[in-house]
């Protein structure tokens, strides 16, 4: 009998669950549910196309595992679709002696998850690769490369369709009743509600994973925390201060990165993101507010207990945020020649970061199977790089666990 399976999520990870599961078993029924009227219209539209290497992750964590699967497998899909892929390389920039000394750490972990051809390089071999960048030493990443991920999304979801998938644009997910025998969802969309019934759903549910999560009866932590990361970008006349992708060397007492600078397929170089709490789980600008969403926040023990770790770091991703000048300093640092005449405002993002509830960041992917129900409870970056890898790492979990 055909199993009839419902994906949650339009992003580049529930396309990827659907085309995977088709791809195993060709006589599947699958419907894939996505409440936008067009794919990728969140995390998966809205980043900076960096296809990551795999540095920094833990070795043998989710995330170092997958993310170098899925490279391979990306890279290889991007070639036989023809889609285009820029190996632009990347530098992370240390400005001090301290930096310095942690790129030796980020090294032996990139080697340990198979980079290739990662080294540290001093000022002088920098400046040839990035002539107008300034630093004592940086860690140079060749393979790194950037794509347009909301492109690849598309070229996954007509893979799927023509393998018999049904995507379903304009329906939201407003409720999921496991019966023991079935899964029963119910869609909405501008026509009205609609039950249909399913022997397992897939949810890759992003922003709202949590919620999608207790839908389903599973427990109300990692709650998710949405993250907005704002962009500025280069003038056209500009644009040639980079050769590929500029990064900081990561601070290990703060959570998120910093301000890099990325170049993207289409031409544009981005600064940014910064990080800062979103006033709406979809609030991509400082005008869109949600009192429902901010009130779920502020009953939440988990974001407290995190703002008491990392509020100074908050305050400065919000100064970065209301100030230009600021922002474009944080970049400068490592691009004397970048000026604050030299941008103009880019994109946002929000990233669907899971909270532990004692307040930490959950550093890896988490994906939890309920019976009949499979949930992606945390995927952040590089879970777009990741995204193949995952796919069939959740639908080898389900096999082995019949």
């Amino acid at each position: 009998m055909t199993d009839r399976v419902a994906v949650v999520g339009g992003g580049i990870l529930g396309v990827a669950v659907a085309r995977e599961y088709l791809k195993r078993h060709p006589d599947g029924d699958v419907t894939l549910f996505e409440k936008e009227d067009r794919l990728a219209s969140h995390q998966t539209g809205r980043n900076s196309g960096v296809v990551h290497a795999g540095l920094y992750y833990e070795p043998g964590s989710n995330k170092a595992v997958l993310c170098r699967r899925g490279v391979g497998l990306l890279e290889e899909f991007c070639e036989q679709r023809g889609i285009r892929r820029i190996a632009c390389g990347k530098v992370l920039v240390a400005l001090d002696d301290v930096e310095r000394a942690r790129l030796d750490n980020i090294k032996e972990r990139a080697i340990a998850n198979g980079v290739p051809g990662v080294r540290i390089i001093g000022p002088d071999e920098l400046r040839e690769l990035e002539p107008h960048v300034r630093g004592v030493a940086a860690l140079h990443s060749p393979s790194t490369s950037i794509v347009d991920f909301a492109e690849v999304t598309q070229a996954l979801a007509a893979d799927a369709t023509g393998d018999g998938a049904k995507i379903c644009l304009g329906h939201e997910v407003v409720a999921v009743r496991n019966t023991g025998t079935e899964v029963v969802v119910t869609a909405r969309n501008a026509s009205g509600s609609a039950q249909s019934a399913f022997d397992r759903i897939i949810v890759c549910g992003g922003l709202h994973s949590d919620r999608l999560a207790e839908m389903v009866g599973d427990a109300a932590d990692p709650v998710i925390m949405p993250f907005r990361g704002e962009y500025y970008k280069l003038k056209p006349e500009r644009r040639n201060l980079v050769n590929g992708l500029v990064y900081p060397v990561p601070d290990p007492r703060y959570p998120f990165l910093g301000v890099h600078v990325t170049p993207r397929v289409d031409g544009e170089v981005l600064i940014g993101p910064n990080a800062v709490l979103a006033l709406a789980r979809e609030g991509y600008t400082w005008g869109k507010v949600s009192v429902s969403d901010l009130a779920e926040v502020a009953r939440t023990p988990a974001f407290w207990r995190f703002a008491r770790q990392h509020w100074r770091t908050g305050i400065t991703e919000m100064y970065g945020s209301l100030s230009k000048r600021r922002f474009v300093a944080a970049a400068r640092a490592y691009v004397p020649e970048l000026d604050v005449d030299d941008v103009v405002p880019g994109v946002a993002g929000i990233r669907a970061q899971a909270l532990d509830p004692d307040g930490g960041l959950v550093d890896d992917f988490r994906i939890s199977i309920r019976d009949r129900v499979v949930l992606l409870r945390n995927a952040p970056s590089p879970a777009a790089t990741s995204s193949l890898a995952i796919a069939e790492h959740i639908l080898t979990t389900i096999e082995t666990e019949r």
